[in-house]
């Protein structure tokens, strides 16, 4: 390649790739590394988890990155328009020659990680309902054994197990030693909660720690914790801290105990209590089944007072039934004799009707001797025709000789 006459003379020749590897380098030594603070706009997470957004303020902005390996570490999730303070270096992005801010670490500015954390998770559990008062569960009100989630070091065991055992020596204790601090504890302590709801017996179970600071009780404000609460067989009690300290645990948990102190008196009563509580039971319903003995008394006497000798009742019935059997006899004699005379009066009415009675006064009655047909009008008979008469007493077999038709008296 000729370089133009009017171009003053190089020693080198760079390509794009070498400029930006140069102007990289140079502010890799220039700069280092520092602190920028800004508002966060365009963020987004890609499949390969590294954070991508854009650092601004109110005149300027740049691009930014997070990879994963130092996101992770992150108790937070980072959002369009949060302000925070960023520790990186500027550095060259040599493909597209533009300028990119390598995040190592980030702080929320004006609120703490971990607060910022602990509210943005607050706000997203709310959101599923896993704070709502509705899915909370009662608490057994006497258990045939505890289960404790907690470390075996401290004041929150010896004062469960001492609490306990002066309320309910009976009860069944059973403790799943866990970590309740550091890094591993989150994960203990969701084990924990799993095995120890295994055991059929384990009607309630506590889980906690004492107090202490933010950092201290973060394990508690884990969403694997308050996932794992939400999700035991049996309703939890949870005692993390002090009265004033507020945990996940805390919002998730089927009752909340201000002290590990508060959560053994929660869940099993005093056993002085109860004794106290049987005998006013007993007097109770001592006194009450004698204030029924004696309502049934005064009833009993009462009714007794209004009731009749049952062999004066008893005779009083038996006279009632010989007069109605009375009265019902002479109703019947009565229709008898009534229905006697009816049957008379039809009968001798029936006997005037009777054909007999007409045959006995001389009269007969004439039937064809072919159909039986009875024969009124002469002017139907025939000379030769036959016919059968019928008397009083017996019958005649005649034949027409001379039909004659008579005609009545004129008077």
């Amino acid at each position: 390649m000729q370089l133009p006459l009017d171009l003053p003379a190089l020693t080198s020749v760079l390509t794009v790739s070498q400029l930006n590897q140069r102007v990289r380098e140079t502010l890799d030594a220039q700069l280092g590394e520092f602190w920028v603070v800004g508002e966060i706009s365009n963020f987004r997470v890609p499949p390969s988890g590294h954070f991508y957004f854009s650092l601004k303020d109110e005149r300027s902005q740049i691009g930014a990155v997070m990879f994963r390996s130092a996101n992770q570490l992150l108790p937070y999730r980072p959002e369009d328009g949060m302000q925070v303070i960023v520790r990186g270096r500027i550095g060259l992005y040599e493909v597209r020659g533009a300028l990119q801010l390598y995040v190592e670490a980030m702080e929320p500015r004006g609120l703490g990680s971990l607060q910022l954390a602990f509210e943005q998770l607050k706000k997203r559990l709310a959101a599923e309902g896993l704070f709502a008062a509705g899915r909370k569960r009662p608490l057994p009100f006497l258990p045939r054994a505890v289960g404790i989630v907690t470390a075996l070091t401290g004041a929150a065991i010896h004062d469960l197990l001492v609490v306990l055992r002066a309320r309910q020596p009976g009860v069944r204790i059973v403790v799943r030693p866990v970590r309740v601090q550091g890094k591993e504890a989150p994960g203990d302590i969701v084990q924990a909660l799993t095995e120890i709801s295994r055991i059929a017996e384990v009607d309630v179970l506590i889980v906690g720690r004492g107090g202490g600071s933010l950092e201290d009780l973060w394990a508690f404000n884990d969403e694997r914790v308050a996932r794992a609460i939400a999700g035991a067989r049996v309703p939890v009690v949870s005692a993390v801290g002090h009265e004033i300290d507020v945990t996940i645990a805390d919002l998730v948990a089927d009752r909340r105990a201000p002290t590990p102190t508060a959560a053994a008196a929660m869940v099993v009563p005093d056993r002085r209590d109860l004794h106290a509580w049987l005998a006013r039971m007993a007097n109770g319903l001592h006194a009450g089944v004698q204030r029924q003995i004696m309502r049934q008394r005064e009833r009993l006497g009462g009714q007794a007072r209004h009731l009749r000798d049952p062999r004066q009742v008893l005779r009083a019935l038996q006279l009632r039934v010989d007069e109605l059997s009375e009265r019902a006899m002479r109703g019947a004699m009565s229709r008898l004799r009534l229905a006697r005379q009816q049957l008379r009066g039809g009968a001798e009415r029936l006997q005037a009707l009777s054909p007999l009675a007409v045959l006995e006064r001389g009269y007969s009655i004439a039937r064809r001797a072919d159909t039986a047909a009875v024969v009124r009008d002469a002017a139907s008979l025939q000379t030769g025709d036959r016919l059968r008469l019928t008397f009083a007493r017996g019958t005649a077999a005649v034949r027409v000789d001379d039909p004659r038709i008579h005609e009545p008296d004129d008077g």
